[in-house]
């Protein structure tokens, strides 16, 4: 199966989303319109699992959308009961491109006092070498996803219960993570201990709700109650509401702050700010720090339009709707034969021509990862006439990969590892390029005084280099992480 968009390889892949809900009738549909709400983290593959009380544990993992998979009757009549969990999923480790159903979650184990799934967000940066040890004391993995290490971790604890022996193994672990899991009558959720990825809870009538962002508690009408704490165990059941543990030493959050530049969905709540404000702030910043004579200011969609407003807010030069996308280039339109995949971008996005001819032209995108797509769309724009060609990045530029969760490409792709500002944009043929500051985009996310170098607020190692969990596994192959010389 191809990926999400397989003509856009210049994208940071979204990690995962995941969703639970108990004490509500029928909580598979309530969990399918969270994944759907979700699906922008990841659209490879998707799974459900939920227990009744006359037919257990019951679970679905497919391949593909939600909206392919879990919307008749009669798969939603196979996935009965009032507690239930689900995960969409990209692969960021394990199997690449063509996805394994073996690699799907939730994944579900049976232990000795009953049953429990798992689906996990985030990515476990010591997995290899827990799998060594787990394999050598004679586990036996079903699939390649680090994930599974947990569910193999918690069948050796010798805890009195589940939430116990979930405590224990995430103790075991490393990197970022956000869980949610379930027995029989129990909902949880966990984060890791610098709260990396997000996790939220909900209330919907005498039911609770975990989502990966708020935007799935507003799909099937929950009251977002708060965000799980970074280094948090909630365990939930319809009986007793939420109660809460702290199965970590305390420590400073560090956020992703890409959440906020790129992977969440503009309507969700992060941190008690809304997602497109402060995807508008960036804009302003970016405007305040680049400014640039222009006609229009264009967003390349969908990803670049509230920081593109905000550029245009703040600049006073006239937005402008120069690209348009092709809402309905899903991966199933035409087989991408090399012939088509030569056509690259153009499949998805099309250039307003009549707005765009004679102008001076500001692009504002929210990344620039390899360079590729950047130069097919500025190719695009001159086609079409425009006078110049101006890229405004809303994100600084991306030199580091992430090993909690994001799927990028090795450091030397890079564009912004391996090049200059000047050289990126002579290498991308345009009239001017700049990215928005790591400081401007902190004061964008809220941060007055901009990042504190000795304490940053966000993990921001995609920009900085600086990882704040050492990505165990990548230095045992050789990756060199930056020192504090650099």
């Amino acid at each position: 199966m191809p990926p999400a968009h397989p003509f856009d390889d210049d994208k940071l892949r979204e990690e995962c989303g995941v969703f639970g809900v108990v004490g509500v009738a029928d909580a598979a549909s309530f969990v399918a319109l969270g994944l759907h709400a979700l699906q922008h983290r990841g659209q490879e593959a998707g799974g459900i699992v939920t227990h009744d009380a006359e037919t257990g544990f019951n679970q679905a993992r497919r391949i593909g959308l939600v909206r392919d998979n879990f919307t008749s009757p009669e798969m939603m009549a196979r996935l009965p009961g009032p507690i239930g969990i689900g995960h969409v999923r990209y692969s960021t480790t394990g199997s690449k491109g063509q996805t394994a159903i073996r690699d799907v979650q939730p994944f579900f184990g049976e232990f000795a006092m009953g049953g429990a799934a798992i689906a996990h967000n985030g990515n476990i940066t010591n997995a290899l070498q827990l799998r060594r040890e787990l394999i050598e004391r004679g586990s036996i993995f079903q699939s390649s996803s680090d994930s599974e290490c947990i569910i193999h971790l918690m069948a050796r604890s010798m805890g009195r219960n589940i939430p116990d022996r979930m405590e224990e193994a995430l103790r075991k672990v490393e990197g970022a993570f956000s869980i949610v899991a379930m027995t029989r009558t129990k909902l949880l959720g966990c984060r890791d201990p610098l709260g990396v990825r997000p996790l939220v809870l909900g209330k919907i009538g005498d039911g609770w709700a975990l989502a990966s962002e708020t935007c799935a508690l507003d799909i099937i009408g929950a009251e977002f109650v708060r965000e799980v704490k970074p280094g948090e165990m909630v365990v939930i059941t319809a009986e007793k509401g939420v109660e809460s543990h702290f199965p970590f030493r305390p420590n400073r959050s560090r956020f992703c702050i890409f959440e906020h530049v790129y992977f969440s969905r503009p309507d969700s709540i992060l941190g008690g700010r809304s997602v497109y404000e402060t995807r508008e702030n960036i804009g302003r910043e970016l405007a305040k720090e680049a400014p640039v004579e222009a006609d229009l200011v264009c967003p390349v969609p969908d990803s670049g339009t509230p920081a593109a407003i905000g550029y245009a807010l703040e600049s006073g030069i006239p937005y402008a709707m120069g690209i348009i996308r092709n809402q309905y280039m899903g991966r199933t339109f035409i087989e991408p034969t090399e012939q088509i995949r030569n056509m690259g971008v153009r499949l998805k996005l099309n250039v307003n021509r009549a707005l765009i001819k004679g102008k001076r032209v500001i692009l504002v995108d929210d990344s620039v990862v390899r360079g590729t797509t950047s130069r097919k769309i500025k190719e695009m724009i001159l086609d079409a006439g425009a006078a110049e060609v101006h890229f405004r990045i809303a994100s600084p530029p991306t030199a580091w990969p992430c090993f909690y969760g994001v799927d990028t490409p090795q450091r030397e792709k890079l564009l912004a590892a391996t090049m200059s500002e000047e050289e990126m944009r002579e290498h991308l043929e345009v009239d001017s390029l700049k990215f928005i500051s790591l400081d401007g985009l902190y004061r964008a996310v809220g941060e007055a005084q901009g990042r504190d170098d000795n304490a940053p607020a966000y993990c921001d190692a995609c920009f900085s280099g600086e990882y704040p969990v050492a990505p165990s596994d990548m230095m045992e192959q050789g990756f060199q992480a930056k020192t504090a010389a650099e």
